[in-house]
């Protein structure tokens, strides 16, 4: 079970994400149907840990093992989405393809699961805030390279 629960007039939603930089350019996700960009990962399962979700989104997303590098921030994010106020923890990590020809990947990716919605593309880092990227305080923490940060974004005030 995911841990996203309705609390009060909110949705607790915690969060993995992992940053993959191959050539200066970041992988992220995007759906579709969706305008924003986000960075690979998904909801933490009860009784796992930020880092075995992250390995266990990018095996059910993208059909790739990835070795976890480094801790590199925790967002706090406040945000709406489908008139939905969100509450959510958010764990970021540095992370890498364990196959070495992975690594030589360059092209996008399609979602391995059935979610012909998801593609995955990779955005020069020189580039990044032509994109929405969200949470948008992720761009500052990729293109500063200091780490570990914490972040509070609060989209609701």
């Amino acid at each position: 079970m995911d841990l996203c629960l309705d609390v009060e007039d909110y949705k607790l939603n915690i969060r993995a994400g992992g940053v993959i930089i191959h050539n200066n350019k970041v992988l992220t996700h995007k759906s579709i149907n969706k305008d924003h960009y986000a960075l690979p990962g998904g909801r933490i399962e009860v009784g796992e840990n930020s880092k075995e979700t992250i390995r266990r989104e990018i095996r059910e997303e993208l059909g790739k093992e990835i070795e976890v590098q480094d801790y590199l921030a925790t967002v706090e994010n406040f945000f709406i989405m489908n008139d939905k106020k969100y509450h959510e923890l958010y764990f970021l990590y540095q992370i890498e393809f364990k196959n070495e020809e992975d690594k030589k990947i360059t092209e996008t990716m399609k979602n391995v699961e059935g979610k012909d919605y998801l593609h995955y593309e990779w955005i020069d880092l020189k580039d990044i805030d032509q994109y929405n990227l969200l949470p948008a305080c992720l761009k500052d923490v990729l293109k500063n390279k200091k780490f570990p940060v914490h972040l509070i974004n609060d989209e609701l005030n």
